[in-house]
């Protein structure tokens, strides 16, 4: 055997020295994924920021404007698994591009706004519909289609990214709407949809094939699969099935909660609840900040943990945490910070989504090649537990005159999730997964 020989088999290079190992083009297509969805956070920081601001100026009630909400959080939710179809048909960059357009027109037309039904067509109906297609559906279909190991980690990441946006872009909101008003705060919010649309097309790419790659960790080249006609008739027919399946709805009912206890009760009325308290807008907006750093560390921590252990006692552990830090907010809620509240944010901060990589994970052990779609349904559930805990709790503060009793409720309800949790069965090494 000769030398050049020799050198090869060891997996030299001619120099003799081992080449660099190259860093796998799955990696910048989470990073691009990631920035992205931090770009398209900003809507999701607005909605407790403008609750006082559309009250004074128009007179609308609480309940009015958390209704407004209530249909964006609810469209969210149930357009995720129709974006997760029609990404199979016609490409994620397709699907990206347009929703973050749709989102920009939609918060872009509320500063021309006069009447309540306005506020519903364009932050419910646009911004909600864009929104769901920029869900987390999307992250599900990146990491399935580009990663086969380090999903739980990676799904955690691209789940972070929405928290960091929010600590990106929530103190800045909450400085504009006080300083300003809340219309350069919706107009920002368009800008920066738009701003992250050319990421999107250029640097997005679908499918592992498409650059002559394998998946991360695949042994095998994966080729692209032919597009998915019926995206709508797809999704209707995977709820069909995964609707038999007693996973799914305890799946849909953990989630429902989680979506009940973060979307809808804290990121919704946390800053107003905080306000009735005579605490300054910004610095209620600052923890509500503060909650997405502590975010990125429990999900991308969560998504390690999902790799290694049993993802239904994480979410039991989860919820559990939750429901007991929901009880003690009432007592904690005064007109400055003090330490036992920065420990809340920090507390509930690091539960926030920590929920999403272990039910992405059930998801796909139950439902295989499917799991995005049902993923999606699973996070429509989410959002219709949001919606629901938005409109209530704004007809709660309007009927109660405090926040209180959606406090003890919520944590209530915790705690009847991490028992769900629990109940979740496993499949089986040779049992066929449930779609």
């Amino acid at each position: 055997m000769t030398q050049t020989t020799e050198t090869a088999a060891a997996g030299l290079g001619s120099d003799g020295r081992r080449p660099r190992p190259r860093i796998h083009r799955a990696w910048f297509v989470a990073a691009v994924t990631f920035v992205t969805i931090i770009g398209a956070a900003a809507f999701r920081s607005v909605p407790g920021l403008f609750i006082d601001p559309l009250h004074a100026e128009f007179g609308w009630s609480r309940g009015t404007i958390g209704a407004a909400v209530s249909v964006n959080l609810a469209l969210y939710g149930l357009t995720a698994p129709f974006a997760a179809a029609l990404m199979d048909r016609y490409g994620i960059r397709r699907v990206v591009a347009v929703a973050l357009v749709v989102i920009a027109a939609g918060s872009g037309l509320t500063v021309w706004m006069t009447a309540a039904w306005q506020l519903l067509l364009c932050w419910g109906l646009l911004v909600g519909l864009g929104s769901g297609s920029m869900a987390l559906a999307f992250a599900a279909t990146v990491t399935n289609r580009w990663f086969t190991e380090r999903r739980g980690l990676v799904s955690g990441i691209l789940t972070a990214a929405s928290a960091s946006g929010q600590l990106i872009f929530l103190p800045l909101l909450a400085w504009i709407v006080e300083t300003y008003d809340w219309r350069p705060a919706a107009v920002t919010v368009a800008l920066a949809a738009l701003a992250v649309v050319p990421f999107v097309w250029l640097l997005l790419h679908d499918h592992p094939a498409d650059v002559g790659q394998k998946p991360y960790g695949a042994q095998e080249f994966v080729p692209k699969p032919a597009p998915v006609p019926g995206a709508a008739r797809r999704a209707l027919k995977v709820l069909g099935s995964a609707a038999r399946t007693g996973p799914f709805w305890l799946l849909a009912g953990t989630f429902a909660i989680c979506g009940a206890s973060t979307n809808g009760l804290i990121q919704t009325h946390f800053v107003p609840a905080a306000h009735d308290e005579h605490m300054p807008v910004q610095a209620a907006a600052s923890l509500l900040a503060v909650i997405g750093v502590f975010d990125v560390v429990g999900t991308i921590a969560s998504g390690w943990f999902t790799d290694r252990f049993e993802a239904r006692r994480l979410l039991a552990v989860y919820y559990a945490l939750r429901g007991v830090s929901l009880l003690f907010l009432p007592i904690l809620l005064a007109p400055s910070v003090h330490p036992p509240m920065v420990l809340f944010i920090v507390f509930y901060g690091l539960d926030w989504v920590a929920t999403v990589p272990p039910t992405l994970a059930l998801c796909r052990e139950h439902y295989g090649d499917d799991s995005p779609i049902v993923f999606g349904w699973v996070l429509a559930s989410h959002q219709v537990g949001a919606a629901l805990v938005a409109f209530l709790g704004g007809v709660a503060r309007d009927v109660f005159g405090s926040y209180d009793v959606v406090w003890y409720a919520s944590g209530a309800l915790c705690a009847a999730a991490a028992l769900m949790a629990l109940v979740i069965r496993r499949r089986g090494a040779g049992e066929p997964v449930a779609v």
